[in-house]
């Protein structure tokens, strides 16, 4: 026996070892196939296959689990992403009351949720004055740009 193939199972094991602490790192599912594949490949050589072979073994394990297995598992980890808007998107289309008049180069609007945010209307639009309701179009940097809600028009 060379000592390629008598050793063969402790470079599989630092394989083995490298790769699951890399996918532990990235959750890319590809460091984790490749960690299976070696898996293969020690297995190979513990049942004698030259050191060759268990190459072969390895990286077509890998590379059968990366096309089939991988797709799958990255679809079920995506799946369970919350819905949930947040942060600016979730501002997007909510109501607020005008706090002070509102004209295309600023003002102040109340939110639904309880924040006071500097605002403007679109150029061209009407002003909007205190009281009336709007619904947020869009955010600007640290601006709401907001139009009147249906039916608070004058």
């Amino acid at each position: 026996m060379d000592v390629a193939t008598s050793y063969a199972w402790i470079v599989w094991l630092a394989f083995i070892l490298i790769f699951v602490i890399v996918e532990m790192l990235t959750i890319y599912f590809v460091f984790l196939m490749l960690a299976v594949g070696s898996l293969g490949g020690l297995v190979s050589g513990l049942f004698g296959a030259p050191w060759w072979l268990q190459l072969i073994i390895a990286a077509v394990i890998s590379v059968l689990l990366i096309f089939t297995i991988r797709p799958a598992l990255l679809r079920a980890l995506n799946r369970g992403g919350d819905p949930a808007k947040s942060n600016v998107a979730a501002l997007i289309g909510m109501g607020g009351r005008v706090v002070s008049t509102v004209t295309p180069t600023g003002g102040k609007v109340k939110l639904a949720v309880g924040e006071t945010w500097t605002s403007r209307v679109e150029p061209g639009s009407r002003t909007v004055e205190p009281g009336e309701n709007v619904v947020v179009l869009y955010i600007e940097g640290a601006t709401a740009v907001v139009a009147p809600a249906e039916g608070s028009g004058l």
